[in-house]
């Protein structure tokens, strides 16, 4: 394994799954701002949610290194010699030990622990719901208590809109569909895939096509934006998804749907929706 600086921070970068790293900060830092925190709130519970997605992904990866060696997964800094597991431990367990006053610290008693249930969820995915059918369940829990970690951190709390937890939690369970699509061969040859296994690749992506569209649906039927605008978003949504599709490339479609769950955000920014109760 190297030990050359650069190349470490690289392989843990990698290592992080830093696309859904980077958006879901991103979700939680603009949601936090439409809901009327100031910009240093925003960017707390960004920190907040940048270490619990941390300590996320390196456990993802560390949980998984012996299977990924198995699969040949060379897209792995694990597999490529780049990282040991334990390494990643640490790593994981340091900004999960972050995590915690991080949370209380940005969104209070109520908001913190909303944050912190929503990351235990994701830590069960990585230790055993992953390879079960209901791998789809951790996502469910997690992304749906990101309103609540936003909301209850506001000045009186408040409990989220329901809609907005509904929609959040169903954008989350459609890019983890999406997300097991390219992954399931490699899932198959070490007997580890869950749900989207058992459902295989077709239906697979038609039911996260359908629970992303849901969100959107949802999300466009609450906030205020105008026929024109929300007919837009539906139409630009149903054909960049289309695309996708017709691409038959996997990477595009989850890609896709981290894009989507960034326009969600940035509408409810714009508008001048309640995200509350």
């Amino acid at each position: 394994m190297t030990d050359h600086p650069p190349s470490r921070l690289v392989a843990l970068i990698q290592a992080c799954h830093p696309g859904p790293t980077a958006v879901v900060t991103l979700v939680i830092s603009a949601m936090a701002l439409a809901a009327g925190r100031s910009l240093a709130g925003a960017v707390a519970m960004g920190l907040a949610g940048l270490a619990g997605q941390l300590s996320v992904g390196w456990s993802n990866d560390a949980h998984d290194a012996a299977g990924d060696i198995r699969a040949n997964r060379l897209d792995k800094p694990t597999v490529r010699g780049e990282l040991t597991s334990a390494h990643l431990w640490s790593c994981a367990l340091i900004t999960l030990t972050m995590c915690v006053p991080l949370s209380f610290m940005a969104a209070g008693l109520r908001g913190g622990f909303a944050h912190l249930i929503a990351v235990a969820s994701a830590w069960a995915y990585n230790f055993y719901f992953k390879t079960t059918l209901l791998s789809w369940l951790p996502y469910a829990i997690s992304f749906g208590l990101i309103p609540a970690f936003v909301t209850y951190g506001l000045t009186p709390s408040h409990p989220p809109a329901m809609w907005l937890s509904i929609a959040a939690a169903l954008m989350g369970v459609g890019a983890h569909f999406a997300n097991a699509l390219p992954d399931l061969e490699s899932d198959a040859s070490i007997d580890a895939g869950g749900a989207a296994l058992a459902l295989g690749r077709r239906r697979t992506s038609v039911v996260a096509v359908g629970l992303l569209l849901m969100a959107i649906a949802i999300l466009i039927a609450h906030v205020n934006l105008g026929s024109a605008i929300s007919i837009a978003v539906v139409s630009i949504s149903v054909l960049v998804i289309a695309a996708a599709l017709r691409s038959r490339n996997d990477k595009i479609l989850f890609t896709v749907a981290m894009g989507l769950a960034l326009m969600a955000v940035v509408l409810l920014v714009i508008s001048s929706t309640s995200l509350s109760q």
